[in-house]
């Protein structure tokens, strides 16, 4: 992983043909997010700059309004920045068109949310096959069987999801969002919903396609336990990456995470003064 911030650079210009495979899942060149205009300007990313290697299992934490979720949304194509440039498993996303970013959302990224977001009329299967029917691929029912196996769902494909527990509505969500052997997984708060025993089969879930499978995970989350299981963790403050730490246990991911939280209260208390 490279790491910087808040260093400005001229960025790339926008391609939406792939570049030659760098072996990097998602990389972020000096991407900055405003929001309004004049003296109410919000600058939610200060210029990230950000090299993830696929087969990697990366967390994101910070305080509140640090830059989480802005952070998901542009790196996902979810959201377009202000400036700097975003690159996808090679490919450059930044200029495409919202047809184009639909497309690759669909057959190369894959989304696991806190809420779940599965259609209720739907089966399990129907659900997990959706973003094949989605991108207009043909529904493979035995590559749907082998992903709800590989959750622990086989014998669910044929329920409904309000007749299944929250932990196994997460479970076909990952599964969903393994079907299409995506380029990188997008997981926002992916435990938030569910009980520690729960939240922990769904994060041994992400780290065993991680390991196993070689996808890629980039993780949003305000649990320490949560982020334990990643490779390693980001921290943000203020829209820029403040801090990490590589492979780190739950104790020590609340101490840095508090430290930060401490620091960016110290910083908001001055500049309320100072105004």
């Amino acid at each position: 992983m490279r790491l910087r911030s808040n260093r400005r650079q001229r960025s790339a210009a926008p391609s939406v043909a792939p570049a030659a495979d760098s072996g990097l899942a998602v990389e972020l060149r000096d991407v900055r997010r405003r929001y309004g205009r004049g003296a109410g300007t919000v600058h939610a990313l200060a210029g990230l700059d950000l090299a993830l290697p696929r087969g990697t299992f990366t967390a994101v934490m910070g305080p509140s309004g640090s830059g989480k979720s802005t952070f998901l949304q542009c790196a996902a194509g979810l959201d377009r920045p202000s400036e700097g440039s975003v690159r996808l498993g090679g490919t450059e996303i930044t200029g495409m068109d919202e047809n184009e970013l639909t497309e690759l959302r669909r057959s190369r990224l894959g989304f696991v949310f806190q809420a779940f977001n599965l259609l209720p009329s739907l089966t399990v299967e129907q659900n997990v096959l959706l973003p094949l029917r989605l991108a207009g691929h043909r529904e493979d029912r035995r590559r749907a069987a082998e992903v709800l196996g590989r959750v622990g769902l086989a014998d669910k494909a044929g329920r409904r999801p309000g007749e299944l527990s929250g932990g196994q509505q997460q479970r076909v969500a990952v599964a969903r969002a393994l079907i299409t052997s995506p380029d990188v997984i997008f997981a926002d708060e992916p435990t938030g919903a569910l009980d520690t025993r729960t939240a922990a089969e769904v994060l041994g879930l992400l780290r065993h396609a991680v390991d196993e499978a070689g996808a890629t995970v980039v993780m949003v989350t305000h649990d320490p336990v949560a982020a334990s299981w990643a490779d390693r963790v980001l921290f943000l403050a203020n829209g820029a990456f403040a801090d990490h730490l590589e492979r780190s246990p739950a104790a020590r991911i609340a101490a840095r995470m508090a430290a930060l939280t401490s620091g960016a209260s110290r910083s908001n208390v001055t500049a309320g003064a100072a105004a």
